[in-house]
């Protein structure tokens, strides 16, 4: 099946012009007849929680416009009840769809969970044109969380830094609490990255001191624990034992949040970040993305519930490539070819046929298009389409998102995975915090898909 993914993504099977008609370009009929396949028992099937509704050319459509199922799906988490000081949400991963703890599953991803949450809801904030302050209120109660309930303590070689992995609804989170794949007292560096980013914005938008505070403590351990990186081990290990450093697991594929939270720290002025920020740069130019071509080693290990050491993933490599494309010449002045060889990697190893619909999984061990996945993948995709002028994943970028928009319930709630059926809750990563932002760098890609 890996070969065929390869080929359905290569042809285009659906470049969409600016108003949304189809364009058929037909490099390989066969493929493409393949696809009609799947369209042919369009009428009557189910997707997620709505019925599928596609166009006279098989083309998979929102089951109501994007604006519409985001403005519902916010407004769901809007009337989240409060515990202890904070939406549920912000303070657990697996939430049931009427906003009650699953009694199973106590395991929590603060960081990665929280982090892009914050982005998702500070991204959307501004989409909507900064009208409700109560989506900016959500961004602070994630943040308040990173910055007050979520770090190690202040000793060791990982001092006062943010845990990948934790207990539900802790306050603080104990020092032993290291839960999914995580030993009670590791860490993992590049989730620090991503909740440090995170706060950069969110102190951005609200000038709130404590926000800057942590993530410059964040940043300044990463340097202290910075290493050579090498063709075999990244700069940071995939975990550490917060206390001693001790790393588990050479390589950690996410590299590009930590880039970006120098990046940002630079600007504010932090020049402290610029060595280590090139070292990093090095790093990823001259061996991360040329393992893109090799073995695909250097692209292991980011799942928190994971620790399998040749577990490539798709939701790095797809981030790099929104960070190359977001900068373009500043950052690398082959971002065009770099962000191309990316998408290209996680097209021919984690893509699948959903329903009709070409979509994304998240690693080589479990390739289910898990909501995070999958939306990450269309975004993207959009973005890349958006900056080249290139419809070559235009069509693939909007039925993926459309095939992800099909999680959201009609009163706002969304499900962890479309291809689990009607559902509601689960992983608020992939339900919610990890999707919001990627359809909303759609949206500002093409406005229209937005209507």
């Amino acid at each position: 099946m890996g070969q065929m993914n390869h080929s359905l993504t290569s042809i285009v099977y659906t470049a969409l012009d600016g108003r949304g008609s189809v364009r058929r370009r037909l490099r390989a009929s066969w493929a493409f007849a393949f696809l009609l396949s799947f369209a042919a028992v369009a009428p009557g099937q189910t997707i997620g929680n709505h019925s599928a509704v596609y166009d006279e050319h098989g083309v998979l459509l929102p089951w109501t416009s994007w604006r519409d199922a985001f403005d519902r799906e916010v407004n769901w988490y809007l009337k989240c009840p409060m515990e202890n000081g904070y939406p549920r949400f912000v303070l657990m991963t697996f939430m049931q769809g009427d906003y009650s703890p699953n009694p199973k599953r106590p395991d929590f991803i603060p960081a990665m969970q929280n982090g892009m949450g914050i982005i998702s809801y500070l991204k959307f904030y501004a989409f909507t044109g900064k009208t409700n302050p109560a989506v900016l209120q959500i961004a602070r109660y994630m943040g308040d969380y990173l910055a007050k309930e979520n770090l190690t303590p202040d000793t060791g070689k990982y001092p006062r830094f943010s845990r990948s992995t934790g207990k539900r609804a802790s306050f603080p989170q104990p020092p032993d609490c290291g839960s999914q794949a995580d030993r009670p007292f590791e860490i993992q560096p590049d989730k620090g990255g991503i909740a440090g980013y995170a706060l950069v914005l969110l102190y951005e938008e609200t000038k709130n001191e404590s926000y800057l505070q942590q993530a410059l403590q964040n940043a300044r351990v990463l340097v202290a624990n910075l290493r050579e990186g090498t063709a075999t081990n990244s700069p940071w290990p995939f975990r550490a034992d917060y206390r001693t450093g001790t790393p588990r697991g050479e390589v950690a594929s996410n590299m590009s949040f930590i880039l970006r939270l120098f990046d940002k720290l630079i600007e504010h002025g932090h020049q402290e970040f610029q060595p280590p920020r090139n070292r990093l740069w090095v790093w990823i130019k001259t061996f991360q993305l040329p393992n893109l071509a090799k073995d695909g080693l250097l692209w292991v290990q980011f799942f928190e519930d994971y620790e399998l050491l040749e577990n490539r993933n798709s939701w790095s490599p797809m981030n790099l490539a929104r960070y190359l494309i977001e900068k373009k010449d500043a950052l690398d002045p082959d971002w065009q070819k770099d962000a191309r060889a990316l998408i290209e990697f996680v097209n021919q190893r984690f893509t699948s046929i959903r329903s009709g619909i070409l979509v994304c999984g998240e690693q080589d061990d479990d390739k289910d298009p898990w909501g995070g996945a999958v939306s990450t993948y269309g975004a993207v995709l959009a973005m890349y389409s958006k900056a080249t002028g290139s419809n070559e994943y235009k069509g693939v970028a909007f039925q993926a998102l459309n095939y992800a928009l099909y999680s959201i319930d009609d009163d706002g709630c969304p499900s962890e995975a479309v291809w689990k059926g009607k559902r509601r809750g689960g992983w608020q990563e992939d339900a919610h915090t990890d999707k919001l932002h990627n359809f909303v760098d759609a949206m500002n890609a093409f406005p229209e898909w937005a209507k």
